[in-house]
């Protein structure tokens, strides 16, 4: 079962489908049809993409928070990258789509490796933004930052607002529209009108694990891929250190795969999704 309801104000609309026992939030985002689908990362939701989709992309699109983030549902448990796929598969099915192009940001560009190794017929082609079979060496400890929020509680929307602005990932790299992926990014709790973040510590743990644990081969994943892909790669510091995809193991995955592309856009992990990299990623979609 699928239900769609209006998005007021944007040219897309919400809609929710029943898959692998839990219900799963979507954003359609119209054009040309069939949709290709794209996954936030670890702790982030659907709106990830707004920037980049209001920056044009020809193709229509499904936004999708994955389970344990945005208005999906929250499992205790069932994190594995497995599971996160068997709700895509689901989701497909449900939509009557056989086969399309997968592609997300950090996590869901390795769900969408993962896609592609694991179902074959269901994926034409693939987007990772940001994500490859080795990321940073120092990747959990430049996550960090991102990942305290979780769990956290602010007095009102404008405090959590101003939490957020500070944070090192960006630099000071505040831009308006980022204002409708912090708003799904937290939860109004009606007990003391304060607000939290709609992911919890537990769940996006779980994930991590997800993604590092036993039986995961990332470069044999990589490796098994023929479909056309596309790997977009911003090089900017993330926080302090570093990128958190270095050049050197950007390339890498892509010499894994049989036809992948390599593009950089301005940004880093984080901004990239926004102002100038946001347009040179809805291009390289395009062009993709």
């Amino acid at each position: 079962m699928n239900n769609t309801t209006p998005n007021p104000g944007r040219k897309a609309m919400d809609g929710f489908v029943e898959t692998n026992n839990i219900r799963l939030h979507y954003i359609r985002h119209r054009g040309v049809e069939p949709p290709l689908i794209l996954m936030p990362g670890l702790t982030a939701n659907a709106h990830s993409f707004d920037a980049i989709l209001s920056a044009g992309v020809r193709r229509a699109v499904l936004a999708v928070d994955l389970r344990g983030r945005g208005r999906s549902d929250k499992p205790a448990h069932g994190y594995t990258m497995q599971d996160h796929a068997d709700d895509i598969i689901g989701m497909l099915d449900s939509l009557r789509i056989e086969s399309t192009i997968v592609g997300g940001h950090s996590f869901g560009g390795l769900l969408s490796l993962y896609l592609a190794s694991h179902y074959p017929d269901r994926v034409e082609k693939i987007i990772m933004i940001d994500a490859a079979a080795r990321m940073h060496p120092d990747t959990a400890a430049m996550v960090g930052p991102a990942l305290s929020r979780l769990g956290k509680k602010w007095p009102s929307f404008s405090d959590y607002l101003e939490d957020i602005k500070r944070s090192p990932y960006l630099q000071g790299k505040w831009l308006p529209e980022m204002e409708s992926y912090c708003r799904a990014d937290v939860v109004k709790k009606t007990d003391d009108g304060g607000y939290t973040t709609n992911s919890s510590p537990a769940h996006i743990t779980e994930a991590i694990q997800g993604v590092i644990g036993g039986g995961i081969d990332w470069p044999e994943y990589a490796g098994r891929i023929t479909q056309p892909a596309i790997l977009i790669n911003a090089l900017e510091s993330y926080g302090e250190k570093a990128p958190l995809l270095p050049e050197a193991l950007a390339r890498e995955t892509v010499d894994m795969m049989q036809a992948c592309q390599y593009v950089t856009v301005p940004g880093n992990h984080l901004t990239m999704l926004y102002g100038e990299g946001a347009g040179e990623i809805a291009k390289a979609i395009d062009d993709f």
